[in-house]
């Protein structure tokens, strides 16, 4: 067979499902290969850059991952902001680039540029394939490397005349591995730092998204009555109507939730990166007591300097702790953690404090996340994209399940949830799927309606319209007091859904938007719902959280 068919022939018994992407001349062989194989399904997009968020998001969703495919040159280049987007957020990804011929790529030619160099820094691993033998080692290096916590990318170039040549090679079987437990001796120091404290609280990272993992944080949360602050990507890792939830932190301003991890004297983090919500925010003194659970140990920095570090299976570590917490003679575990109740209390109230809002014109942000939170089921899911419209979510929109919204928060890559929404379609076609965008970010990625109308996809995206860059204003508004010119004019939307085949609605009123909500959520194939968003709101919620004020 030629290498190009020993390629597939390797992604496809190692569970590849998906190949996302735009192919060129370079990679025909590799499309031709493709072709010929049942197992994988390739989906054809209309952006490099739409394929990458797609792949992302389906690695996101099933913890495996899939293909994002682009040619040589340019096709790579675009494909380059979806894939840090992925590599940044703990996302398995698999890339795969064409190449020009091997015969000229020491010299000037056309297309010709260093692409695994291109892709080294947002990637966890790059190679080029310079001989068909090598073809199964690669893959399955590449998998288990991208699988391998805490997942990523990884990138393969396979230029044009090494797809074609002969070779006699089988693709390499599959091994799991069991990742390593952390030491007795290492959990017992733990545990008695958290049996010790008075006000001890949990910290929540993208690891706890993880299904065993959030099964033990549950467990341990429940039985030591410890609440539990979710950074914007582990919405869900405990459900959000159990007393221990205290919601999500995140936003620079003080937030309510912040008093929380002020009043904190053990900050127990589980599967925390610091790119979600950087310490220097949250422990501005250095002086937290601060217990670190994670795969990996923690990354150095002068805020985030713990006095013990469990490295090993997330899961395993809280099983360990849970085995710990059974055998205490029951009542010996005695935390004062009446501030924490306080903060869910009002912070429950915050969300509901716009649920029955019937403005016109247009529609509070609260308002808009109630209702979404309302039509929206405990295992549903939805994706923000990036802008001013992710502060509200990561605020206001809270999660049964783990995975149920998804938040780009470490490369924060606009033009992510329009793309995405379509691979979770693709990945939960039981579930409803949902991508809130703000005008921006929507049109940065709008070809892919063309995508989801030939997919037919049971997806409903909802824009909200400020026509300007509102994130960006909202911060400059609160560093200088004005703004400089954001603003910009929109489509006609309606004859926008209309062009690409998609079902459209204008909502304006606040007391409609329940309503139309789920009447996109039962038409077939893809709806667009527009709300004019009220962000006045933005500067009166920083006015609020500059207010707060507890006793610690």
């Amino acid at each position: 067979m030629k290498a190009s068919d020993l390629l597939v022939k390797a992604l496809a018994i190692e569970g590849i499902e998906y190949v996302f992407g735009v192919p060129g001349e370079e990679n025909a062989d590799f499309m031709m290969s493709l072709e010929a194989v049942d197992d994988i399904r390739f989906i054809l997009t209309r952006h490099e850059q739409g394929a990458a968020f797609m792949a992302e998001v389906y690695g996101r969703l099933t913890g495996n991952p899939a293909v994002c495919l682009g040619t040589l040159g340019p096709g790579a280049a675009n494909l380059v902001t979806g894939v840090a987007d992925a590599n940044m957020d703990r996302a398995p990804m698999l890339v795969i680039t064409g190449q020009g011929a091997s015969t000229r790529l020491h010299k000037e030619s056309h297309q010709i540029m260093d692409v695994v160099a291109m892709f080294d820094p947002v990637t966890k691993w790059a190679h080029s394939i310079r001989h068909p033998d090598s073809i199964p080692e690669i893959v399955r290096k590449a998998v288990r490397l991208a699988r391998t916590e805490k997942p990523g990318a990884c990138h393969i170039e396979l230029p044009e005349d090494i797809a074609k040549l002969n070779v006699d090679m089988d693709p390499l079987e599959p091994r799991r591995f069991r990742r390593p437990a952390p030491a007795d001796k290492i959990v017992n120091q733990a545990f008695d730092l958290i049996k010790n404290a008075k006000h001890p609280l949990i910290l929540a990272g993208n690891g706890c998204i993880r299904k065993r993992a959030s099964k033990q944080l549950r467990i341990f949360s429940k039985r030591t009555g410890i609440g539990v602050l979710n950074t914007f990507m582990a919405k869900g890792c405990v459900d959000m109507d159990a007393d221990e939830c205290i919601f999500t932190i995140g936003l620079q301003s003080k937030d309510r939730v912040s008093y929380a991890i002020d009043a904190a004297d053990v900050v127990i983090t589980l599967g925390y990166d610091m790119v979600e919500y950087h310490p220097q925010l949250w422990n501005p003194r250095s002086d937290k007591c601060i217990i670190h659970i994670d795969f990996l140990p923690a990354e150095i920095d002068a805020h985030y300097n713990p006095q013990t570090e469990v490295v090993g299976d997330l899961a395993h570590a809280l099983w360990m702790l849970n085995e710990r917490v059974a055998a205490e003679p029951e009542g010996c575990l005695t935390f004062d953690l009446e501030l924490q109740a306080k903060v869910r209390r009002d912070m429950m109230a915050d969300f509901a404090q716009y649920a029955d809002d019937e403005t016109q014109g247009s529609i509070r942000p609260q308002k808009a996340l109630w209702d979404v939170r309302k039509v929206m089921g405990p295992n549903d899911v939805l994706l923000s994209d990036v802008g001013a419209h992710k502060m509200w979510i990561a605020r206001y929109y809270q999660c049964h399940e783990p995975n149920t919204c998804l938040i780009p928060n470490g490369f924060c890559s606009m033009g992510f949830a329009l793309p995405g929404v379509i691979a979770a379609d693709l990945v939960c076609p039981d579930r409803r799927t949902l991508a809130i965008c703000g005008d921006a970010g929507f049109l940065m990625n709008v070809q892919e309606m063309e995508t989801a109308h030939r997919l037919d996809s049971n997806i409903v995206v909802m824009v909200w319209e400020d026509n300007a860059y509102g994130l960006i204003a909202w911060k400059q508004d609160n560093e200088f007091g004005r703004h400089t010119d954001l603003s910009f004019t929109n489509p006609d939307w309606m004859q926008l859904a209309e062009a690409f085949g998609w079902h459209g609605h204008h909502v304006t009123k606040s007391r409609d938007l329940e309503a139309e909500l789920e009447r996109a959520f039962e038409e077939s194939g893809p709806s667009l719902v527009v709300i004019p968003i009220d962000y006045r709101e933005n500067a009166l919620l920083t006015e609020r959280l500059g207010n707060i004020a507890y006793s610690i």
